[in-house]
């Protein structure tokens, strides 16, 4: 990762952390130490179209952290990947009280009207894990996440070490277009051609997955490396696919999860990119404090970079302790 990329999360953290002044507390420590005691009246709302499984888990838990620390109140839900129920929660964020709102943005154009209806109510808006090219359309005056043709882009590059030639691109999420982001960025950096390949539901049915991606390795032998867009994808069904095909296939993957870690260390996955979900979630409602309590809007109208950043057999021991603590 440059420095470019690490510098606008590094300074934000920076700055986020220093005037909030936040450290690990309970929720009653928090609100007794503000001076005016009346953070738990402020209520920020989280919606994302998670499914609360191995990525979001980690992400729900930054957000709840931070509100805990603050004193604050949180609603945080997922939507399981529904743009519609995604959208009617933010609407009725808006009306019920939702003082600040974090979504995610897979498929910006389903949550449009409903992030602009906050705006328009002056409920300052921040996008999180997607949307980082378009947030301002969404009138959010921040996004917290990577760029994911960035992160495609590393991805690419990554795989060009390694010496692949050929990339089988898995999406497992048809309408994110995160997904396609990065594909097309690893298609821009890597040497060879990448095919984007479509598992829709996949975190609903592994097994199909695999089935899927066996195939697709059998009748094209001049796959040598798959570049899966979801740790659990990764280790649930790419690594089982090329398992069973017996190939030399190399496997890069998103998202880290203790699974993804062990696969790295006993050789089966070449590498993780972290783009720091529970910083995501923990950033999100610390910048929406900040606007709500102070009219701080964090940013500069610039996206904050959570990553992307690389979790190989380098550094996978130290990364470890800080997965099963559920922080990244």
């Amino acid at each position: 990762m440059s420095k470019r990329m690490i510098a606008p999360f590094a300074v934000a953290a920076a700055l986020v952390l220093g005037i909030t002044g936040c450290t690990a507390s309970n929720t009653d420590d928090a609100s007794d130490s503000n001076a005016d005691g009346d953070n738990a009246s402020i209520k920020i709302c989280v919606y994302t179209h998670g499914d609360g499984g191995t990525f979001w888990s980690v992400a729900q838990k930054g957000a709840e952290d931070a509100a805990e620390s603050l004193g604050v109140t949180l609603d945080y839900q997922g939507s399981t990947n529904d743009s519609a129920k995604q959208a009617s929660t933010i609407e009725a964020g808006v009306s019920g009280g939702c003082n600040g709102i974090a979504a995610s943005a897979p498929d910006p154009g389903a949550i449009e009207d409903a992030m602009l209806s906050a705006a328009d109510a002056g409920i300052p808006t921040v996008t999180i894990n997607s949307g980082s090219a378009v947030f301002k359309d969404l009138g959010a005056f921040t996004h917290v996440g990577q760029d994911e043709i960035v992160a495609g882009r590393e991805a690419g590059l990554r795989f060009n070490e390694l010496g692949a030639t050929k990339l089988l691109c898995p999406i497992q999420e048809a309408a994110n277009s995160g997904l396609t982001d990065r594909c097309d960025g690893a298609a821009e950096t890597f040497n060879g051609e990448v095919e984007q390949f479509n598992i829709d539901g996949a975190l609903a049915d592994l097994t199909g997955a695999e089935s899927k991606i066996r195939a697709a390795l059998q009748a094209d032998p001049s796959i040598d490396g798959v570049f899966a867009l979801n740790s659990d994808v990764a280790t649930g069904a790419v690594i089982p696919a090329v398992e069973a095909v017996g190939a030399d296939i190399t496997v890069g993957t998103v998202d880290l999860s203790s699974d993804a870690l062990a696969a790295i260390t006993d050789g089966s996955l070449a590498f993780a990119i972290d783009q720091q979900q529970y910083a995501q979630g923990y950033l999100a409602v610390e910048l929406l404090y900040l606007a709500v309590k102070d009219a701080l809007k964090l940013g500069g109208g610039l996206p904050m970079y959570t990553g992307p950043a690389f979790v190989t057999a380098d550094n996978v021991d130290a990364v470890q302790a800080s997965v099963e603590a559920g922080t990244r």
